[in-house]
């Protein structure tokens, strides 16, 4: 089960609002991650007045269950959640202990599965990917409009 994740504010010009959540991989993983998300977002909303809306609050938990579905899934060990609200966007961030970097694949709607990062890459305004020691970090940033 995942740890609990505080929502904390921070002082950064750029980023306003961060909240970060720990989970060990086990079933339940991805459900858990967006339920959190569905609470850094009713934060964002009643603290920080931002106009979350049902299809960026629907985005931002679809990007939260394909990242970190894919890093229970590939990744050998526990990974990290971070979101970041920022003046216009909103930044998911998934830490996992597998350093092989994920590579988008062609769009093939015969294919069954396999489709998290075509679909993260579609709804995103920037991707990043990072190897780090002990693994690697992803990042995906979803404009607030």
């Amino acid at each position: 089960m995942p740890e609990a994740g505080t929502l904390t504010e921070q002082t950064w010009t750029e980023i306003t609002f961060r909240a970060g959540a720990a989970y060990d991989g086990q079933p339940g993983t991805a459900a858990a991650a967006r339920r959190f998300a569905d609470g850094f977002l009713a934060e964002a909303q009643t603290r920080h007045a931002v106009p979350v809306t049902a299809a960026l609050a629907g985005t931002v938990r679809l990007v939260v269950s394909e990242l970190v579905t894919n890093a229970a899934k590939y990744a050998p060990g526990p990974c990290l959640l971070d979101l970041e609200l920022t003046v216009d966007d909103i930044r998911v961030t998934v830490w996992d202990t597998e350093a092989r970097l994920p590579a988008p694949r062609s769009p093939d709607p015969a294919r069954v599965g396999q489709h998290g990062l075509e679909i993260v890459l579609a709804v995103c305004r920037r991707y990043d990917i990072e190897r780090h020691a002990g693994g690697k970090r992803v990042r995906a940033h979803l404009p607030l409009d």
